[in-house]
C-alpha cells in the first residue's frame, strides 16, 4: 500500500497476528437458512491447494483466476462410500485481483441449514479456520486493495435500510471520501512543506531572490496560507456532512400519540402500507407500543404506534401508557393525534376546551423534538377553518381512507429535514431567532437535494479526526495571524496532515482494527 513518507504507520504486525496474518480462513458469506442457495467465501496461504483436496479432481489447481468451475465437493476423510457432501459451483480468484488480494475462492452450494454447514466442516478439517469478523475486508485493506473509508463503507452499504442510504454508500466505496481526503492531505503537504523549507535552512542559505520574501515567513506568515484556509473551508463543509449522513444511516424516531381511541394503529398501518396494529372501536386497544420501518423521503424512519395517553386504573393499560411517555421523550418527531369525530356542528366544538387541556399536558413532556398535530377521522367531520385552538396548526386526515395522506408524508419529511438542520446548527454559536430560521431553511434545502456523489463523511471515527483537523489547522491560523514563529505552526500543520492520514489508513493506530473490524459482519 502507499503510504506518505510524512507519515509512518504503526507497525502493521500486532493487528495482523490478531486477525491471522495469511492463515487460510472461511465463513459464511450468506446466512445458513431456507433459500436456493449459500454462498461460503475462502481466502489465504494454500487456499487453492486446500479446496483442491476436497473438490473434483483436477478441476480446481489448473483454473485461471476469476473463472467458474462445477463439480462436488468430496469428503474424504469418511469412512463410508458416500463421500460427496454437495453439488457446487466454485469461483476462482488468484493473488492479487481478488477481494483481498490473496488467493481465493468462494463456494456457491445449495441452500438450507445442513448442507452450507456441512461443507464447512469439510473445510475447517482440510485445513480452514473461522474468519474472524471483518477479517476478509481487514486482508483487503493490508493488501492495499481498499483504503480505510472504503473499508468502513462495506459496512455501511450491508446495513443500508433506504435507497438512499445505499447510494450515500456506494459514493464511498467508489473513493469520493478517499479522493476529497487525499486531495486536502496533499494540499496540507504542500503548505507544511512550504514552511519547513524555512525551518531546515537559516536565512542565509535561502538564495537572493527568495531572501525578502523569507523575513516575513520566518516573522510568522505562513507560506500558502491562502491554501490552508481553503482546506480548513472544506473540512469543516466535511464535518457539517455527518449530521445529515448520520441521519440516513441511524433513520428517526416518529411516535404517534393521542388519546386513546383517535386512530393512531390506523394511520401508523397507513404509513405502513400493511396491517399490523389491531384496530377496533373499544378504547385502549393498544396497551403496548408497536414499531417498524418505513422510508419517508429516502430516509429510515422507526415509526412507533403507542398506547392511549390517559389516566386508567387498569394495570396493564397503566404500563402501557408510562411506555408511552417514555417513548414521546425519546422520538425526534411526535404526530399527536386529535380525534375529528368529537366536533359537533350544533356544540360548536365544545370539545375543543377538553382538546386543548389534553394538548398542554402532554406538551409538558420534555418535547426536543417537532411534534405534527393531526386532525384525524376528518372524514366523519371536517376540521375548523379556522382552528380554534390557539398556536396549533393540525393536518386534516382520515387514517381510515387515506385521506390528507400525501400532506402528512410531506409533513414528516419537513420535520426530517429539520431534524438534519438543527442537528448541523448545534455545531455553531447560537445566533438570533430570524438567523437560526434563515440557516435551517438554508440547511433544509441542502438536506433534500444532497448531491449523493459528493464526498460526505461515513462514520463517527471520520466525523472526530476531520474535527481533530479542523481543530488543529485553526489554531495553526490564529497563530500566523499574531504573528508566531513557523517553528509554532508547523508542528500543526503536520498533526492536521496525519489526522486525514488516519482517515484513510495511511496514519495507523494500534487500536483501530479491533474497533473498527470488531463490528463487521464475519462473512465481510
Amino acid at each position: 500500500m502507499e503510504r506518505s513518507s510524512l507519515n509512518t504507520p504503526a507497525s502493521l504486525d500486532a493487528p495482523a497476528s490478531v486477525y491471522g496474518d495469511d492463515d487460510p480462513i472461511a465463513a459464511f458469506a450468506t446466512t445458513p437458512g431456507t433459500s436456493a442457495l449459500t454462498l461460503l467465501r475462502c481466502s489465504g496461504k494454500n487456499t487453492i491447494d486446500l479446496i483442491a483436496k476436497v473438490f473434483s479432481p483436477g478441476k480446481v489447481k489448473n483454473a485461471a483466476g476469476n473463472t467458474v468451475i462445477h463439480g462436488w465437493i468430496i469428503d474424504r476423510e469418511q469412512s463410508t462410500e458416500n463421500k460427496k457432501i454437495d453439488e457446487v459451483v466454485l469461483t476462482v480468484f488468484r493473488a492479487p485481483k481478488s477481494y483481498t488480494g490473496e488467493d481465493s475462492v468462494d463456494i456457491c452450494c445449495h441452500g438450507g441449514s445442513v448442507t452450507g454447514k456441512a461443507v464447512m466442516d469439510v473445510l475447517k478439517k482440510t485445513g480452514f479456520r473461522d474468519a474472524l469478523p471483518g477479517e476478509f475486508t481487514f486482508r483487503a485493506f493490508v493488501n492495499g486493495k481498499i483504503d480505510l473509508t472504503r473499508c468502513e463503507s462495506v459496512m455501511e452499504l450491508v446495513n443500508a435500510k433506504t435507497e438512499k442510504g445505499r447510494s450515500h454508500a456506494v459514493s464511498r466505496l467508489s473513493g469520493s471520501l478517499q479522493n476529497e481526503i487525499n486531495e486536502l492531505k496533499q494540499l496540507l503537504v504542500q503548505v507544511l512543506a512550504g514552511a519547513e523549507i524555512y525551518l531546515d535552512y537559516s536565512e542565509d542559505e535561502i538564495s537572493a531572490e527568495y531572501d525578502a520574501d523569507a523575513k516575513d515567513e520566518i516573522a510568522g506568515k505562513l507560506p500558502n496560507k491562502d491554501i490552508a484556509q481553503n482546506v480548513l473551508t472544506r473540512l469543516k463543509k466535511l464535518s457539517d456532512s455527518w449530521n445529515i449522513e448520520r441521519i440516513y444511516q441511524d433513520g428517526v424516531t416518529v411516535v404517534i400519540a393521542g388519546k386513546p381511541n383517535t386512530g393512531k394503529s390506523s394511520l401508523f398501518n397507513l404509513l405502513l402500507k400493511e396491517d399490523r396494529s389491531i384496530v377496533t372501536e373499544t378504547p385502549g386497544t393498544t396497551r403496548d407500543w408497536i414499531e417498524a420501518w418505513v422510508s419517508i423521503g429516502g430516509i429510515p424512519v422507526r415509526l412507533v404506534d403507542t398506547a392511549g395517553l390517559r389516566d386508567t386504573d387498569d394495570s396493564v393499560e397503566k404500563i402501557g401508557v408510562e411506555r408511552s411517555r417514555k417513548l414521546l421523550d425519546e422520538a425526534d418527531i411526535v404526530l399527536y393525534l386529535i380525534d375529528g369525530s368529537h366536533g359537533n356542528q350544533e356544540s360548536g366544538f365544545g370539545s375543543m376546551e377538553a382538546e386543548n387541556k389534553n394538548i398542554s399536558d402532554n406538551e409538558k413532556i420534555n418535547f426536543r423534538k417537532s411534534v405534527i398535530y393531526l386532525w384525524n377521522k376528518c372524514d366523519i367531520f371536517r376540521m375548523p377553518n379556522p382552528f380554534p385552538l390557539v398556536n396549533i396548526s393540525p393536518i386534516s386526515v382520515s387514517a381510515k381512507t387515506g385521506e390528507g395522506y400525501n400532506n402528512l408524508y410531506d409533513a414528516i419529511a419537513q420535520a426530517i429535514n429539520s431534524q438534519g438542520a438543527t442537528a448541523s446548527q448545534s455545531a455553531t454559536a447560537s445566533r438570533s431567532a430570524m438567523a437560526s430560521r434563515s440557516a435551517m431553511a438554508s440547511l433544509s434545502g441542502d438536506f433534500q437535494s444532497q448531491n449523493t456523489s459528493a464526498a460526505a463523511l461515513g462514520t463517527v471515527r471520520q466525523k472526530n479526526l476531520v474535527d481533530t483537523a479542523c481543530a488543529v489547522l485553526e489554531e495553526a491560523l490564529e497563530l500566523v495571524e499574531s504573528g508566531e514563529p513557523l517553528d509554532l505552526i508547523a508542528p500543526l500543520v503536520r498533526e492536521a496532515v496525519n489526522a486525514l492520514g488516519e482517515i484513510t489508513g495511511e496514519v495507523l493506530s494500534a487500536d483501530i482494527f479491533e474497533e473498527m473490524f470488531s463490528r463487521f459482519c464475519v462473512g465481510k
